[in-house]
């Protein structure tokens, strides 16, 4: 049997319509035939009600007179209540069936025709016996379809789907000659449906570190604030267009002050749909930044606005070995091509078994762009406990590991558009 590539599937009352599309086979005042029987399964309808949209609407099966010869005998009954009235409706397999049974109830209101009433019960019938079909020759001529499908958002959510998330953590420690303190707070913000992708994230963090070792005592302060934000529209199956929003200060960076807006447009080769199995993402970015410094940088500034663009690649697939992510990703300033930077990330999830991963992750980048760096240097205790950024033209990082996961892993609403982060990382470096 050939299924649609999506297809939601809703349980009570949202089954409001499936339709079942297949070849027209002999109705009930016809004895079944050699063929007939090579098809469907062959039914017998026990019922005071007459339905004679049966044999048009369930076309997959063969309806006979014979009850013993049948291999599903279906026996529909009703029962009068204050409310209207309650129909049972009894499928008992028989013969290759044997055992495979089922009961599927409808109850009617009060006042409801009868010619609604028969709808009703022929599109119960025909669920039922879907599952009948679905092992005789007919299966390869039935499809599935869904009446009115509900998107992921078509439901009531005084939330208006936002996540929001706050925490704040403190870490304090210490000995004779050293004590630490450190402190962060976030709070983040985000709202996705398959048309808008909202996510924002604000964190700060202080750290205090002193030493006493033998008479010298020396103290190190670290300060830093983000905020960064994406919004993401969807166009379609293959273009995204959006925009990226940072906002920083840092005493390690030597910001006091840097604010960036970058509008973006994305492209994916394969529709966003099949988002689950494979990506191949294309995002540009181009806009200004404007920072304001801590100390005079090593080019004579204390403040400057920049215009800068990227372009990063994603591959992303996901196969039944494991997993496969990578970004190769590379910026520059306009008024100065040689101020650029090139990137390379990539994490490979290989499955070992169900739940259980072995990780490899890992990246490096060529930095020609660091332009906030400080015109005084750094001595050397900020070098030693990273209170202070140094000029380099390269870093790198690697990781393995192994993972386990476990529990529910449903999800309502899929949107891989940008990626999952909050920012581009290429443009918001100096």
């Amino acid at each position: 049997m050939t299924f649609p590539k999506i297809f939601r599937i809703a349980a009570g009352a949202a089954f409001s319509g499936l339709m079942l599309a297949a070849a027209v086979l002999p109705s009930a005042a016809q004895a079944p035939t050699a063929d007939a029987l090579k098809s469907g399964p062959l039914v017998h309808v026990t019922s005071s009600l007459a339905l004679p949209e049966l044999a048009r609407e369930v076309p997959f099966v063969v309806l006979t007179p014979e009850a013993d010869a049948a291999q599903v005998r279906v026996e529909i009954t009703s029962a009068g209540t204050p409310s209207g009235e309650d129909f049972t409706i009894a499928l008992t397999g028989q013969g290759a069936f044997e055992g495979q049974n089922n009961i599927l109830k409808y109850a009617a209101p009060a006042g409801t025709a009868p010619a609604a009433i028969r709808r009703e019960l022929v599109r119960m019938l025909k669920l039922g016996l879907v599952r009948y079909a679905l092992k005789t020759p007919a299966a390869s001529r039935l499809n599935l379809s869904f009446q009115g499908a509900v998107k992921p958002t078509a439901v009531s959510d005084p939330w208006d789907f936002w996540v929001f998330s706050l925490g704040l953590n403190g870490f304090v420690n210490g000995e004779k000659t050293y004590s630490s303190q450190m402190w962060n707070g976030n709070l983040s913000a985000q709202r996705v449906t398959p048309e808008w992708k909202v996510r924002t994230a604000a964190n700060a963090v202080w750290q205090k570190s002193s030493y006493d070792i033998e008479g010298y005592a020396y103290e190190s302060r670290t300060t830093g604030q983000t905020f960064n934000g994406v919004i993401v529209r969807s166009l379609g199956e293959h273009w995204s267009v959006g925009a990226f929003l940072k906002a920083e200060s840092s005493t390690f960076s030597n910001l006091a002050l840097l604010l960036q807006a970058t509008p973006a447009l994305e492209y994916d080769l394969f529709p966003y749909s099949e988002s689950t199995k494979k990506q191949l993402r294309i995002l540009y970015t181009v806009g200004p930044k404007f920072g304001r410094y801590r100390e005079e940088t090593i080019y004579d500034k204390m403040k400057e606005t920049l215009w800068g663009q990227s372009l990063a690649a994603t591959l992303e697939l996901n196969q039944g070995w494991g997993t496969l992510s990578a970004t190769l990703e590379g910026s520059h300033y306009f008024h100065d091509l040689s101020k650029n930077r090139l990137s390379l990330n990539a994490e490979i999830s290989f499955r070992v078994f169900k739940g259980l991963n072995f990780n490899l992750d890992g990246g490096g980048s060529r930095i020609r762009d660091q332009l906030a760096l400080p015109k005084g240097g750094a001595t050397l205790e900020e070098v030693l406990l990273r209170r202070q950024q140094i000029a380099t033209t390269y870093d790198y990082f690697f990781m393995a590991g192994f993972s386990l996961s476990f529990g529910s892993v449903n999800s309502n609403v899929v949107n891989p558009r940008f990626g999952s982060g909050s920012g581009n990382s290429m443009m918001i470096r100096f």
